[in-house]
């Protein structure tokens, strides 16, 4: 028998031309990295405008095509939030932070986890930390006393509406998985506008997209580092000097009003370049320890 191994034949990488070129914006300096988001920030908010007014005219014919749109319009304006903390990330972490917050500019997870983040209320970064780690997890458990292990999160929400798949239960029994218009959050049933949309028209409307607004916007909120236990009160601190510099330089568009301000100090996230976004996927084994310590919680003193 011959041993003989082929020899290992290295990847080649194309050249760095076409779509998905984000991380090339980690080599650019500061100035130049402003001026390009300031150009293509519009672009994007229109994208996520598009894809809502889209949704709207169909919802009542197509509710499921509907709800997929409505989902596009969201992730397209995380995508400004991500690059938003990229720009309010403070000059000392941003060789070290923008790498990833670029990669989270593709990922559908940490889009999600933003958009879902405009309708988070915390007190702190603590707090915020909790509720996206009940965002990163793969499965939960879910029925009375945690009888049931399930998919968890908003991608497998987005894959159900979006994809005709074969699922497989708790029991290991197999189904057929018709795509469906409902969505994970109770805003889809009021059909209102999403959070994450709102506050990426009001930075627009309030000039924040303009490469001063943008320098601006750099210059304030980089003089914190959001990491710990720093607050939405501190946030709000940093809102109000922002604001009066916007109006000071003369950056709002005419038709901005109180309504846009109020929007940034009530739903614009405070920073997460200092959080993982990752998956956290977890084994059968931890989630059946996770269901026995749930009936033992639920019926009796246990291990």
């Amino acid at each position: 028998m011959s041993t003989h191994t082929q020899p290992k034949t290295k990847k080649t990488k194309g050249p760095e031309i076409g779509l998905r070129q984000a991380r090339q914006l980690c080599q650019m300096p500061e100035p130049k990295r402003l001026a390009f988001f300031a150009e293509g920030l519009p672009i994007i908010l229109e994208s996520a405008q598009g894809f809502w007014n889209a949704a709207q005219q169909i919802k009542d014919s197509s509710p499921r095509e509907s709800a997929v749109l409505e989902g596009f319009a969201e992730e397209e304006a995380a995508k400004i939030l991500i690059l938003m903390d990229a720009v309010r990330c403070p000059a000392k972490l941003v060789a070290g932070k923008l790498n990833v917050l670029i990669g989270w500019f593709y990922d559908h997870l940490a889009r999600l986890i933003y958009a879902e983040a405009a309708d988070m209320k915390p007190t702190d970064l603590a707090e915020l930390r909790r509720y996206v780690y009940q965002h990163r997890r793969s499965h939960s458990l879910e029925g009375h006393a945690g009888e049931y292990i399930m998919p968890n999160g908003p991608v497998y929400d987005r894959e159900r509406k979006l994809y005709a798949d074969i699922e497989a239960y708790d029991d290991s029994s197999l189904a057929w998985s018709a795509p469906s218009s409902a969505g994970s959050s109770f805003r889809w049933f009021l059909r209102s506008e999403p959070y994450v949309l709102r506050v990426t028209e009001a930075m627009h409307q309030l000039g924040m997209f303009s490469v001063p607004g943008l320098r601006a916007t750099s210059q304030i909120w980089g003089t914190v580092e959001f990491k710990d236990t720093e607050s939405h009160q501190d946030g709000n601190a940093l809102m109000e000097a922002l604001v009066k510099r916007l109006i000071l330089e003369k950056l709002p568009l005419d038709t901005a009003s109180q309504k846009h301000v109020s929007t940034l100090h009530h739903d614009w996230q405070i920073p997460m370049y200092n959080l993982d976004l990752s998956p956290i996927v977890l084994s059968r084994q931890q989630l059946e320890d996770e269901q026995e310590r749930a009936f033992w919680r639920e019926f009796g003193d246990g291990p």
